[in-house]
């Protein structure tokens, strides 16, 4: 019996080492499309990119979280908290006794304008007051005259009226007895008329005599009063042309040479009180908005720090700037001078944990609504929303996170693109 064998079923095994040789084929075949799969991702993200900018051109910053301090800080000089200047208050001319950066103290003499104009015109002002005050006065004599005059009308008046009374009664007697005519005791009765109205009209003048006096004593005396204040007004200038320190300082600089002639209100010289002395801040307008009188400052230079106190702000914008002063909070420090320049850091805001990024140009752009960050080779344009900022970094309010880096400088490049390829 024959039996069929097995030769067509069977095959022949590959060696160990055969199937190594397959097996880094396969291997072979699987990276290549595993590449290829790369390679179209890649190709797919770099097409959807807007061109390509080096590196070296950008500035990019990392996001970071931690403490925020909003702060300005600014260049001052020193100056005077009180430099009150000096003017001529007439034309004349002016003579010093001083010189500039002499020490002086209140009150004393600084030099003097001679103005005979003005003197001249005191003495003659001084002159009308002497023949107003004599008017005055002999209103006063003339007042007593007339009254004199006025109670001895009066009193006559009433001398009268009694004596026609009494020659009244007589007669009336006399006329009841036989003795004298009716016509007599009608005669006494016309007199005692005549007589009380005689008393009536001294009694009148007397009232208007008075009222009378007093309106021209009044009137005198208003008349010296108001020359008077022309005097004091007019001595008061002269005095002022004797030039003295209203504080106790340092003479600052003389406006004009000695012995020189000067109209009225000109600048003369200025005193500087070296008691009070400020730093004058000049700050952009847009830090200027959140300044504010009684914030903290500290005030630094020649190696020393100060703390200090924003005093006044100035309402006006010169250039963009607005002008600030701020006052050392403790005693004055010794050895400053008068501009002498000072660097100030004034605290706006502090934050305890907050996300922030170094501030640079790109963050401005587009209004602050969007930057762009890195994610590997490519410069992603994200959404965000900025806060405060100050002087080297900005709140980061919303759209970004710390560890994250962000372009601050050299986006414009961009063009607002939203992606980038990134080249090194």
């Amino acid at each position: 019996m024959n039996f069929r064998d097995t030769q067509g079923q069977d095959f022949v095994l590959e060696t160990a080492q055969g199937w190594r040789r397959h097996k880094r084929r396969l291997l072979a075949i699987g990276s290549a499309a595993l590449v290829a799969l790369l390679l179209g991702v890649l190709l797919t993200r770099y097409l959807a990119a807007s061109g390509s900018v080096s590196l070296s051109r950008l500035e990019v910053a990392t996001v970071q979280q931690g403490a925020f301090v909003r702060d300005i800080a600014a260049d001052g000089r020193v100056v005077a908290a009180v430099s009150p200047m000096l003017y001529a208050v007439a034309a004349g001319t002016v003579r010093y006794q001083v010189q500039a950066g002499d020490a002086v103290q209140r009150n004393a003499v600084l030099g003097i304008v001679a103005s005979p104009e003005l003197t001249n015109r005191l003495a003659q002002e001084q002159a009308t007051l002497q023949s107003l005050s004599l008017a005055y006065e002999n209103a006063h004599l003339d007042a007593q005259k007339k009254r004199l005059a006025a109670r001895q009308k009066l009193e006559d008046a009433r001398i009268d009226l009694k004596s026609a009374q009494t020659d009244l009664d007589r007669n009336t007697r006399a006329y009841k007895m036989g003795a004298v005519p009716e016509i007599n005791v009608l005669r006494a009765q016309d007199a005692l008329d005549k007589a009380q109205i005689s008393l009536r009209h001294a009694e009148q003048d007397q009232g208007l005599d008075n009222r009378m006096v007093a309106f021209e004593i009044r009137s005198k005396r208003l008349a010296a009063e108001r020359q008077q204040l022309i005097v004091a007004d007019l001595q008061r200038q002269v005095d002022a042309l004797t030039l003295r320190a209203p504080v106790t300082g340092q003479v600052g600089q003389l406006a004009v040479a000695d012995r020189t002639k000067v109209a009225k209100d000109a600048a003369l010289l200025s005193v500087v009180d070296l008691s009070a002395l400020e730093v004058e801040i000049k700050v952009p307008e847009s830090f200027a908005r959140d300044l504010a009188p009684g914030m903290h400052a500290e005030i630094s230079g020649d190696g020393q720090r100060w703390p200090g106190v924003v005093g006044a702000i100035s309402p006006e914008v010169v250039g963009g700037e607005v002008a600030a002063r701020v006052r050392f909070a403790s005693a004055r420090p010794a050895g400053l001078r008068q501009n002498q320049r000072l660097s100030v850091r004034v605290v706006l805001q502090r934050v305890a944990d907050a996300i922030t990024v170094a501030r640079g140009p790109s963050l401005d752009s587009d209004g602050g609504s969007a930057v762009y960050v890195l994610h590997g080779d490519l410069a992603v344009r994200t959404p965000v929303r900025l806060g405060p900022s100050s002087i080297d970094r900005v709140q980061i309010l919303a759209g970004l996170q710390p560890g994250e880096r962000v372009v601050v400088a050299g986006a414009e490049s961009f063009h607002d693109a939203p992606r980038v390829v990134i080249s090194h």
